[in-house]
């Protein structure tokens, strides 16, 4: 790749780059803004991503602005760094979500889930205190539960729903305790369990504690959190080939930079 080529690739992309990290900069701050806790706490993680994207980006686009191959190492220094953070976090993701696919329930459409069937690290956060405290208060403050009674409006809507792993483990009794439904949000608890779990004496229909604090619950999120990083895994595959491009184009404008240097 000729020299003038690479210098603008390099340019341009990390320009853009840029900007895209003020734009992130900027959700961050929009976040800080927020009274939900839940939405706060993700306000340091958005602000630090931004953060490292605008860093790498301002070397690398002063580095072929300049021509300078010293920031152009630097550039592809924090780049290699960046690539292998990635390349960890993709196959740590693959790991931890290669557990579970849900178990069948007779008569129904969705799937319920057990915590045992995780990975020792879901385990280790989801079984947590202080963790599964915060993300009780996300869930009843997400209103999934609530909204359930609204989407279907009689008990034969509702067994023909095909409900999502949090709906199915947080906001109902697992099926093995034999409770019949009355509506989507409301169960007859004065049958007696058909079941010794636990998760059968902690349900109960008020909404702010439905099954909350079951393992069927942590098991939904864990399904739900599997899901999730499974499609980050795939994106970061994608970023890793796009990024990788890019380490070869700056490699060859580091190169060339070098040469032209030598040459004065």
């Amino acid at each position: 790749m000729s020299t003038s080529t690479s210098i603008f690739v390099i340019r341009w992309i990390n320009f853009l780059t840029m900007l895209l990290a003020v734009g992130v900069i900027g959700f961050g701050i929009w976040m800080s803004t927020h009274h939900d806790v839940c939405r706060k706490s993700l306000t340091l993680p958005v602000l630090g991503l931004g953060g490292v994207i605008f860093v790498v980006s301002i070397v690398g686009f002063l580095g072929a602005w300049k021509n300078n191959s010293i920031l152009l190492w630097i550039y592809l220094i924090m780049l290699c760094l960046i690539l292998v953070a990635i390349l960890v976090f993709t196959v740590l993701a693959f790991i931890v979500t290669n557990n579970s696919s849900g178990h069948s329930v007779n008569g129904q459409r969705y799937k319920e889930y057990q915590l045992h069937d995780y990975s020792s690290w879901f385990l280790k956060q989801l079984n947590n205190t202080h963790n599964w405290k915060h993300l009780k208060s996300c869930l009843v403050k997400a209103d999934d539960c609530s909204n359930l009674s609204k989407r279907y409006r009689t008990a034969k809507q509702y067994k023909l729903a095909k409900l999502t792993p949090v709906e199915a483990g947080c906001c109902r009794p697992p099926s093995e305790c034999g409770y019949p439904a009355v509506n989507a949000s409301y169960y007859d608890l004065s049958f007696h369990p058909t079941s010794s779990s636990k998760d059968c004496k902690l349900y109960k229909n008020s909404k702010n504690i439905k099954c909350y604090s079951c393992d069927s619950c942590k098991a939904g999120v864990a399904q739900y959190m599997k899901t999730e990083w499974r499609v980050v895994a795939i994106f970061n595959v994608i970023l890793f080939v796009v990024l990788s491009m890019i380490y070869f184009v700056g490699c060859c404008a580091r190169r060339n930079a070098a040469r032209e240097r030598s040459k004065i």
